[in-house]
C-alpha cells in the first residue's frame, strides 16, 4: 500500500498563487490590441467554417457506399460503388471522392435507376429514382468504406 505524503500549512499556503486577471495584464493603452486580436480570433473562426463548407458539398454529392454483395466484389477489383445526388456529374463525383478520401480516382461511371413500382394493399407508387456512381481506383489504393459492415 502506497503511502501518501501530507503538505504543512507552509507548503500548501506557497502552492496557492492567484491568477491575474485580465485588468491586471492589460492597461488601458492596450485595449486597441486587445479588440484586434479578438477581431483576429473571429477571422480564423470564420476561414475553418468556409473548409468545413466545402467537406460539406462533398458529402452532398457522395449520400451513401452502397453495400451490396457485388459491390464487395468490386471493390476487390479497386472499384467502388456510390448512391450519389441526382444532379451529379463525373467531375463533381471525382472532386468530392479526393476531398474526402484524399485518393484522385481513375475514372467514375454513372448509372440512373429507375425507382421501384411498389403496392401497399390498393394503393400503388414508385420509389424515388436514383443515381449510383463506379469509382475505378489506381492499383494498390483502397478505400476503408466496409469497415463497419
Amino acid at each position: 500500500m502506497a503511502l501518501f505524503n501530507k503538505k504543512t500549512k507552509d507548503e500548501k499556503e506557497t502552492e496557492k498563487v492567484p491568477e491575474p486577471s485580465m485588468k491586471d495584464l492589460y492597461s488601458d493603452t492596450d485595449k486597441t490590441n486587445l479588440k484586434k486580436v479578438t477581431k483576429d480570433n473571429k477571422k480564423k473562426e470564420i476561414s475553418t467554417k468556409k473548409i468545413s463548407s466545402k467537406n460539406n458539398s462533398a458529402y452532398k454529392v457522395l449520400i451513401k457506399p452502397l453495400v451490396t454483395e457485388k459491390a464487395a466484389n468490386l471493390a476487390s477489383k479497386g472499384q467502388y460503388v456510390f448512391v450519389v445526388s441526382r444532379e451529379a456529374n463525373k467531375i463533381e463525383i471525382m472532386k468530392a471522392i479526393y476531398s474526402v478520401y484524399n485518393i484522385k480516382p481513375l475514372s467514375v461511371n454513372i448509372i440512373n435507376n429507375q425507382g421501384k413500382k411498389v403496392r401497399r394493399g390498393k394503393q400503388t407508387g414508385k420509389r424515388k429514382d436514383w443515381k449510383k456512381a463506379i469509382v475505378s481506383l489506381a492499383e494498390g489504393k483502397s478505400l476503408n468504406i466496409y469497415e463497419g459492415v
